[in-house]
């Protein structure tokens, strides 16, 4: 048996998150990823989730977390390297398609300030694909430090604040369309 580093431990509170989530109805999973980079000693953990009501312009959401060697080298050995290596990247996105208009880049911008404050930095990017005739619209949300075990709790409040992100995405996506 071997003591689960702070990716696995985090990894299973989210997971356990996310599906108390979908099993209460308030959202549905679409996508779960586990993956371990062997040549690189990383591993990384994501589920893609949406409404479960979702009509239009769909939004859909993920919550990532990464842990590289340095991370787990941190945490195993913690005698040889800093503590402050220890834990593992977090990315919120969200993904929806058909807006390359920045009047409306900038509201969907503001939105998420409103929601996730203004010392997140919020990224958007819009991809266009012309030979499918595809819009993609990426919005991410960046941590700048480290997340540990220590903010296991706050995992799984900004749950509360996806949802309530993909909620206000998607009323503005709706009335816009309309």
């Amino acid at each position: 048996m071997f003591d689960p580093t702070a990716f696995d431990n985090m990894k299973v509170v989210i997971e356990g998150a996310i599906y108390d989530l979908d099993l209460a109805g308030e959202i549905v999973i679409i996508d779960r990823n586990d993956q371990m980079n062997m040549a690189k000693m990383s591993r990384s953990f994501d589920m893609h989730f949406q409404l479960p009501d979702a009509k239009g312009n769909i939004v859909t959401a993920k919550m990532e977390i990464k842990a590289d060697m340095v991370n787990l080298a941190a945490e195993l050995l913690s005698a040889v390297l800093s503590q402050k290596h220890s834990g593992c990247k977090l990315r919120l996105q969200f993904f929806h398609k058909d807006i390359t208009d920045e009047k409306q880049l900038k509201e969907i911008n503001w939105i998420l300030t409103e929601i996730w404050g203004v010392t997140r930095e919020i990224c958007q990017s819009v991809t266009i694909t012309p030979s499918k005739a595809l819009i993609t619209n990426t919005i991410s949300i960046e941590f700048d430090r480290l997340i540990g075990e220590d903010q296991m709790n706050d995992l799984v409040e900004l749950l509360d604040f996806m949802v309530t992100t993909i909620q206000h995405l998607q009323s503005y996506l709706l009335e816009i369309s309309n």
